[in-house]
């Protein structure tokens, strides 16, 4: 185990900007993989104990479709998957599972990836905001794979149920993509990490003296 902490310590200090991207990459992955597990744990929930899926939850018109019906960017008819939208069911199960998720990324990211000691609330501000927005992005590419997913895995292939897990883990890595290719120059931003450099200074100069 030493050995291997010694390997990446000596590899940390060489390629430290690689480093930082690996260390990211690894904990995003991690935190997609609890969401795939997390997101039919939702949809099994509001599905079944709730009729939340013939709710519609249609938000956000946005310009039209190739046949000239409405685009929201916010697009969940009532319904199940693939001839509705999921109503209000499928989305609830998104947004819990990602808003979990993203909280917990937020803290490993900031502590481990970037060993930020900058304020955390001010950091947590605008990783609220980058999350809304990319919240929006995400949404609205959404509208364009959900359905042909879930139509494919579902009734084209004829898996069904198996079909509808499958299209819940592919709608899910697809998401945390989105998430990942944004967040990780945002991040950069608001994980800093202040004095480092002047105490690094400090230190060489006390070395020195002695």
């Amino acid at each position: 185990m030493m050995t291997i902490q010694n390997r990446w310590s000596k590899f940390t200090a060489s390629h430290p900007e690689l480093a930082t991207f690996l260390t990211f990459f690894v904990l995003s992955n991690g935190v997609t993989v609890l969401q795939i597990a997390l997101m039919p744990v939702f949809r099994a929930v509001f599905d079944n104990w709730t009729n939340l899926t013939e709710v519609s939850f249609q938000a956000l018109p946005v310009g039209s479709n190739v046949d000239g019906s409405q685009y929201y960017m916010f697009d969940y008819a009532a319904g199940p998957l693939p001839a509705g939208g999921g109503g209000l069911s499928y989305f609830l199960a998104v947004q819990i599972t990602l808003l979990i998720a993203q909280v917990i990324n937020f803290f490993l990211q900031r502590n481990i990836t970037f060993k930020s000691n900058t304020s955390p609330w001010i950091a947590a501000g605008w990783y609220a905001l980058a999350y809304v927005v990319i919240t929006f992005i995400a949404a609205a590419a959404q509208g364009f794979y959900k359905a042909p997913i879930y139509d494919l895995l579902m009734n084209i292939w004829g898996w069904g149920g198996t079909g509808q897990v499958i299209a819940d883990v592919v709608t899910m890595i697809i998401n945390s993509a989105i998430s990942f290719w944004v967040f990780y120059p945002i991040f950069k931003l608001i994980f800093r990490r202040e004095g480092t450099a002047e105490a690094a200074s400090v230190s060489v100069e006390a070395s020195h003296a002695d």
